[in-house]
């Protein structure tokens, strides 16, 4: 499977979207939530496709927030924020920043802006289990 690749600024963190989409074709949304707003994400997760990160632990920070159940992945060296990602049964689910592939230019400037903040746990963990990929960590 075809896939796009990017990192974050400084390249500490690597990313391997595969998918069959070209990127012209993702849809891409926003989250309300403030640390995206900060953050200018664009985050993405495709039925079909899968996630692969590779970075060295002592370089990302997980940064947690709201219910505590997602690890928001930004670099330590260029405060990049990545990817997000989340354990459920078991496996690993994420949606990454668009913002870090190397297409990024590909993607709608401005897409849908999402309101997650009345959803709880098990709302937010069905949600997700739809449309977050699932993804792999690799050290480096």
């Amino acid at each position: 499977m075809p896939s796009l690749t990017g990192s974050c600024h400084c390249g500490a963190i690597h990313v391997a979207l595969r998918t069959d989409k070209r990127a012209e074709e993702i849809k891409p949304g926003r989250c309300d939530c403030s640390f995206c707003r900060r953050h200018g994400a664009r985050t993405t997760g495709i039925r079909g496709a899968t996630l692969e990160l590779s970075f060295a632990e002592a370089d990302v920070s997980r940064y947690r927030m709201g219910l505590g159940i997602t690890d928001y992945l930004v670099c330590r060296g260029c405060g990049a924020y990545v990817a997000a990602t989340m354990e459920d049964d078991g496996r690993l689910l994420a949606v990454v920043n668009v913002n870090a592939l190397d297409a990024r230019d590909a993607f709608d400037p401005a897409p849908p802006l999402y309101h997650y903040d009345a959803e709880d746990e098990e709302k937010r963990r069905t949600r997700r289990r739809k449309f977050w990929m699932p993804a792999t960590v690799t050290a480096r």
